[in-house]
Order: structure tokens, then C-alpha cells, then sequence
């Protein structure tokens, strides 16, 4: 009776016990597949079928059969059509320690099967077993758990702590943990395992489905990186955390759908005074007043917010308005604004217009710069090639991830004034109002106007400077050759 339930093909790992290990919240995985991760989100009898039954909700897409409800009868609702199961209890696995995933990560032994799998084909097709050199040095020096300063424990089904001095007494100086895919949901568990590790600086907490409660926290000042990439969290757990990590450097909260940034008490987040880099990449802020509120970080080196849907966006001057997108006009300022921001991410967004792209130049120290996968930047969809942003972007040293050399500047900022000219040689005050730069790259690169050829029209203008120069420069070397001649010959020679 269990063909449209959930049963395993195959189990590998210690059952849990039905009666202890499960209620509704509760983070679980799939005895034998620690990926296959899930809420519990009911528990109790499944009309049609006997005993009792535990209703999950799987994290992916596709890991369901329905929607929480079976046979017309609702047990709960999912998030999906089909990301809901209902599993008997013993298929399972509420999680182990912190330190049992230690165990089982470095110091499983391999068995002989698995041995006997390690290989390769000859040239003939025939099995050639691998014999790892070494091993028993390796599996010896990362057994002695003291020694490890860095530890991977993503996908092995943590959902608790443990004991915090048997943490501290077998991992004394871990510096470096990643806890990626485990079931940790309580933050007082990431406290102790923060607070048990005095020499812990980066801790990955991505894919844990992290509370919403946050009760006050002790300061973690060893922490200096923290990865919430797809938790859940929201920007009010993020300011509740912020007197915890009193020396966070590098904040991490990539694919959370943040929508907006709600900053506590003022209109500008405060605090976070070592924060260097802040990931937002693959969230859903639409609105450029929402990344303004991080404008006073006053240590912010580098912003990522590649995959939003950002469609415009301005420098905050001093004493003007802007409407933002939801039509309330704001004020700015801080004529300091992102003063030590240096690289900035755009790329995948929506940003479509050239005074978004010209606003850059008004970051004081803004060098890497990512545009691409937005329409301003993909000429297919009405943008500008590379050499125009490059000339537009007065400081810019990295665009889209590449390196902006000097001969590539100067050749973008050349082509860029000789195609303006081409395109509005008798409006100046269109240039003006279009090409804030023009001026300027004209006067740096000592490019003087150019007359066209009487009823010369089109591309002939702008080449009419470009054949000057050549018949020049032919002349020249006329010049040069009869100087030549001249000195290798005699006097005589060159009467006869």
C-alpha cells in the first residue's frame, strides 16, 4: 500500500527513532541521500493507509510526488505542485552532532568494494586499479582532528552542535568551517560551535534553513567571514546580527529573495565597521534607493549584486531629489556616499540607459566595474559595445571581469570621440547634452574638429582628418628618402 508514498530503494545509514527524532519544523533528510533535504510539515495518519506517516516538503523542485494533499484530502500545503511526499518515519534521519559529522567525513575508511572501484581503462579495456600513494599518511595526519585548521563538512546531515568542550578540546584551532546542506535551523546552535572555536574566522552556514527567530546574541569577534547564501534570512535578522560580528568583513547573502534593505532606526545602515565586501547577487531588489542605504558603510570595498532587477541607478549628490521606483522622492545628503567602494557587480540585471552608466563616474574610487547581461550593455537588444562604455567610464580599470589597458583606453576613447563627431558634427549642444566626456576626451587626446570635404558626406567627414594625416605622413617620407640618397651618393653621381 505504499505505491503512491514515499519508500526507499535501499537504506545505508542508523534509522532514527520515530518517537523522538521528528516534529512539524523540523529539518530532515533522506536515510541514505543527505541531499535530499526537507521540512517536516505534518505528522499522522494518511487516509487509506495504516500507522502513522510524516509529511515532507523537499527543498528542490521535482523531489515530490504532490502538493501536501492525497486523495482530495489536505494534509498541509507545500511550496510546490510537486515538492511534497509523505515518507513512514524510519526512512528518515534527523541528523547527527557536529562532531559525529566530523567522524564520519574524516575518518571513514574505505572498504575493499570501494577500493576495488577505484579504476581505469588500459588501452586494451582492461581494468587498471588505482592505488592512492599515500593514503594512509593522509588519512593519519586528517584523523588527528587538533592539527586541522580547516574542515568541509557540507551534506552530512548536522543539525546540532553537541558538546561545547568536546568542540573546543577536538577541533582547538579550526580557522575555516563549511557547513553547506546541513539540517542546522537554530541559531543558538551556531553560537556554540562559534563560540567553542576561538580561532574560527570564516564559518559557511549556505542551504541551512535558518530560524527567523533570532534571540540576542553573545559577540563572536573571531568571526570575520560569513556565507548565508541561500538560508532564508531577510535584512532584520541581518541588523539583529550585526552587534554579534562586531569584526565581520566579508558578509555573504547570496539567492535569499531579498526584496529590501530595512535599515533599524535611520534611513542608512549603520555599523558593520570592517564590513569589505557584501555579496547580494541573486536577489530581487528592484529599486536603486534600497542599495543606498548601504551608501555609509564606511568600510565597503566591494558590492555584488549581480542577478537583481535593477533597471536604473544614480550617485547620491549632495542636496538633490531622485524619485525612486515606488514614486516617493528622497533627499540625498551625503555628498561621501560609497567613499571606499572600489568594485561594483551589476551584471544580469535590467539597466537599459547611458546616465546610469555616466552616474559611475561619480563613485570617488570605483576601478571594476561588471555590466554585462544587462540591455545597455548587449548591442543585440539596442546597447553599446565595449569600447563606448569604456570611454564613458573616465576610471574603470576592470570591466566585465577584463583588465582595461592603456592602449585599449586610449583607442576606445578615440574611436568614441570620432564616432560622436560623425554622428553630431554641426549639434554641439546635443553632444553636450548626450556625451558629458566629449569635451573632455577631446581636449585629452588633442583631436581638433574636422572640416568635411566640400560635398563630402557621411563617413567621408570623419576620414577627411585620416587622409590629411596620411598625405603627411607620405610626404614625410619622401622627405626622408631623398635625405637618404643624398648622403650615399657623391657629388659627381648625382650629375651624371
Amino acid at each position: 500500500m505504499q505505491n503512491p508514498l514515499d519508500s526507499p530503494s535501499s537504506v545505508h545509514q542508523t534509522r532514527s527513532d520515530p518517537e523522538c527524532g521528528f516534529r512539524v519544523g523540523k529539518r530532515v533528510h533522506w536515510i541514505g541521500d543527505t541531499r535530499r533535504i526537507g521540512t517536516v510539515k505534518y505528522m499522522g495518519p494518511v487516509e487509506g493507509f495504516s500507522g502513522t506517516w510524516i509529511g515532507v516538503d523537499w527543498d528542490n523542485d521535482g523531489d515530490g510526488k504532490h502538493d501536501g494533499s492525497h486523495n482530495g484530502v489536505r494534509y498541509f500545503a507545500a511550496r510546490g505542485l510537486k515538492t511534497a511526499s509523505f515518507v513512514r518515519p524510519h526512512n528518515l534521519s534527523s541528523g547527527i552532532s557536529l562532531l559525529q559529522a566530523l567522524e564520519a567525513r574524516y575518518r571513514t575508511v574505505s572498504t575493499k568494494e570501494e577500493e576495488d572501484e577505484m579504476y581505469v581503462l588500459s588501452a586494451r579495456n582492461k581494468r587498471v586499479s588505482i592505488e592512492l600513494l599515500g593514503k594512509e599518511k593522509i588519512q593519519d595526519k586528517i584523523s588527528q582532528f587538533e592539527e586541522l585548521t580547516s574542515a568541509s563538512l557540507s551534506y552530512l546531515g548536522a543539525s546540532s552542535a553537541g558538546s561545547p568542550s568536546l568542540i573546543s578540546s577536538t577541533l582547538p584551532y579550526l580557522k575555516e568551517l563549511d557547513l553547506t546542506g546541513n539540517l542546522l535551523a537554530e541559531w543558538n546552535d551556531v553560537v556554540i560551535i562559534c563560540k567553542a572555536l576561538p580561532f574560527l574566522a570564516a564559518l559557511n552556514l549556505s542551504c541551512n534553513s535558518l530560524s527567523p527567530d533570532i534571540t540576542p546574541m553573545p559577540q563572536l569577534n573571531n568571526i570575520r567571514i560569513l556565507v548565508l547564501n541561500h538560508t532564508g534570512v531577510i535584512w532584520n535578522q541581518v541588523e539583529m546580527l550585526k552587534d554579534s560580528l562586531p569584526c565581520i568583513e566579508e558578509l555573504h547573502l547570496l539567492g535569499n529573495k531579498l526584496r529590501e534593505i530595512t535599515a533599524v532606526s535611520t534611513t542608512a545602515v549603520q555599523g558593520f565597521d570592517f564590513l569589505r565586501c557584501l555579496n547580494l547577487e541573486d536577489n530581487c531588489i528592484a529599486d536603486w534607493a534600497e542599495i543606498l542605504k548601504l551608501s555609509q558603510l564606511k568600510s565597503l570595498e566591494q558590492l555584488f549584486l549581480n542577478k537583481n532587477d535593477l533597471n536604473r541607478i544614480w550617485y547620491p549628490d549632495y542636496g538633490t531629489t531622485h524619485k525612486s521606483d515606488n514614486g516617493c522622492e528622497s533627499l540625498d545628503k551625503n555628498p561621501m556616499s560609497f567613499n571606499t567602494l572600489q568594485c561594483l557587480l551589476l551584471g544580469g540585471n535590467k539597466i537599459e540607459d547611458l546616465d546610469s552608466i555616466d552616474s559611475l563616474n561619480s563613485f570617488p574610487n570605483l576601478v571594476d566595474i561588471r555590466l554585462s547581461e544587462n540591455p545597455i550593455a548587449d548591442i543585440g537588444k539596442g546597447g553599446v559595445p565595449r569600447f563606448v562604455l569604456i570611454a564613458r567610464l573616465a576610471k574603470v580599470e576592470t570591466l566585465n571581469g577584463s583588465e582595461v589597458s592603456p592602449r585599449e583606453r586610449k583607442d576606445s576613447e578615440i574611436r568614441y570621440v570620432r564616432l560622436v563627431m560623425s554622428k553630431f558634427h554641426d549639434n554641439p549642444e546635443e553632444i553636450t547634452r548626450l556625451h558629458p566626456r566629449f569635451a573632455e576626451l577631446k581636449k585629452i587626446h588633442g583631436i581638433e574638429d574636422e572640416r568635411p570635404l566640400t560635398g563630402a558626406t557621411g563617413p567621408q567627414k570623419m576620414a577627411s582628418g585620416l587622409i590629411c594625416m596620411n598625405r603627411f605622413l607620405e610626404l614625410a617620407s619622401m622627405i626622408s628618402d631623398i635625405q637618404s640618397s643624398y648622403s650615399s651618393c657623391s657629388h659627381m653621381q648625382l650629375f651624371l
